[in-house]
C-alpha cells in the first residue's frame, strides 16, 4: 500500500522483500531513499544499511529505518548505524511525506 501511495506521489518504486533482494536492486541502480524495515528476513535492517553503504552508489541513498521498535534507544541505534530518519510502525503517510519532502531540500541545495 505503502509503494502505490509513493507511486501516486510521482515516485519512482521499487520493493524487495528481503535484503538479498534489495541488495540485488541497489547494485543494479541508484536510489535516492531506501526505506528499511529493521526485522526484514534473511538479514536485518542494519546488517542491509551497512552493506547498502558498500555499495558504490550507496552514499548517496538516504535510509529510513521502519520499525516497530520506538523507544529512544532504538531511534539512537538506527541512527548511529548510519541511517538518516527512524519511523516507528504504524508508519503515517505524513511522516514519510516530510522525508522526502527534506531530501529533496537537501538535493536542491
Amino acid at each position: 500500500m505503502l509503494s502505490l501511495a509513493l507511486e501516486m506521489r510521482g515516485c519512482n518504486v521499487s520493493v524487495a522483500h528481503d535484503g538479498p533482494e534489495a541488495l540485488r536492486l541497489a547494485a543494479a541502480g541508484t536510489f535516492d531513499l531506501a526505506l528499511l524495515d529493521i526485522g526484514l528476513p534473511a538479514m536485518d535492517g542494519y546488517e542491509l544499511a551497512a552493506r547498502l553503504r558498500a555499495l558504490a552508489n550507496g552514499e548517496r541513498t538516504r535510509l529510513v529505518a521502519v520499525t516497530g521498535y520506538g523507544q529512544d534507544s532504538d531511534r539512537r541505534r538506527a541512527l548511529a548505524a548510519g541511517f538518516h530518519d527512524h519511523l516507528t510502525k504504524p508508519i503515517q503517510l505524513h511522516q514519510v511525506d516530510a522525508v522526502i519532502a527534506d531530501l529533496r531540500a537537501a538535493r536542491n541545495v
